[in-house]
């Protein structure tokens, strides 16, 4: 009962004017690291939704042009740093005795948008759910260390805005823990992140076509509807100016349920997750990920990356 009452007082206090994207992910995972989730399977289930509603909301807060031109600008980077990414993922899970599938979902996760891209590949690539939690846990848990340590570094190097939200989109994993470290960088830092981020998770589907070639699967593959959404809340934020009052309240409200989303993402993690990871697969998941935030980063900085 005592855990239920935490639980609810956490959330509560992430819906809250006090609370933060990265102190509502911080106060999840104090949570889920000293408790017993109690409310663990539904929890899971409607941050997952929740999580692809509130995409959408923030389309409502979203110029369509600039969402195009950021759009375009990414293609190209994002088309590389996935190719570059997956073949450095299979070289490290060689040599670190990875688990093949293990190797090439965490890879996969890190290429494009963590667990959402996992979630679309592992059926296809025919990964059991042994598989499929030891790869959701690597990500989990390095996405949340990315929410709290990237604002951080961005203000230390006085990265701009712009610079900022490119380098999340490239370096951070799932949609949103670089939605919620470019709404604590700032506003520019938000839109800019998020419209990269979705055109590069937009590679989900030919990734996993390509998968489905390989492992000759007939597994259904998810789509990611939520970005065709966002765009058109986009469309309507950008086109029809007479709803700008209600897009106001839909993009602020959008931003409340990203809150609550890292709230309850930050429970879902548990001692018992971080021990079933184990040390080879989170070292990949690590190594991979600081090679990826220290290439990006450096060709941010020195101009061969930009917007």
């Amino acid at each position: 009962m005592t855990q239920k009452i935490i639980f609810i007082l956490g959330f509560l206090f992430a819906l809250s004017p006090l609370a933060s994207p990265p102190v509502a992910l911080a106060v999840g995972l104090m949570f889920g690291l000293v408790f017993t989730h109690p409310f663990l399977e539904h929890s899971q289930k409607f941050s997952k939704t929740l999580l692809k509603i509130c995409v959408v909301g923030l389309g409502f807060g979203m110029n369509l042009q600039e969402v195009l031109k950021v759009g375009r600008s990414g293609f190209f980077y994002t088309a590389l740093s996935i190719a570059f990414v997956l073949s450095i993922g299979w070289l490290l899970g060689k040599l670190l005795k990875v688990g093949r599938t293990d190797s090439y979902l965490i890879s996969v996760g890190t290429a494009i948008c963590g667990g959402s891209a996992i979630a679309a590949v592992g059926p296809v690539a025919g990964a059991n759910d042994d598989e499929m939690s030891v790869s959701l846990g690597t990500i989990f848990i390095l996405n949340s260390v990315a929410l709290i340590v990237f604002p951080l570094i961005g203000t230390w190097l006085h990265l701009s805005q712009e610079q900022f939200g490119l380098w999340a989109a490239l370096a951070i994993h799932d949609t949103s823990s670089v939605v919620g470290a470019g709404a604590k960088y700032g506003a520019v830092a938000l839109a800019v992140g998020t419209t990269v981020k979705l055109a590069r998770a937009l590679w989900i589907v030919p990734v996993t076509l390509f998968t489905a070639a390989i492992k000759r699967s007939g597994a259904k593959i998810k789509y990611p509807w939520f970005i065709g959404l966002f765009v058109i809340a986009a469309v309507v934020n950008t086109y029809l100016n007479f709803g700008e009052p209600v897009y106001k309240i839909l993009y602020d409200l959008a931003r409340i349920g990203l809150t609550v989303t890292l709230y309850l993402i930050g429970s879902h993690i548990s001692r018992e997750t971080i021990k079933k990871v184990g040390i080879r697969p989170l070292s990949q998941g690590v190594i991979l990920w600081i090679i990826v935030s220290v290439l990006s980063l450096g060709l941010i900085l020195y101009g061969y990356i930009s917007l």
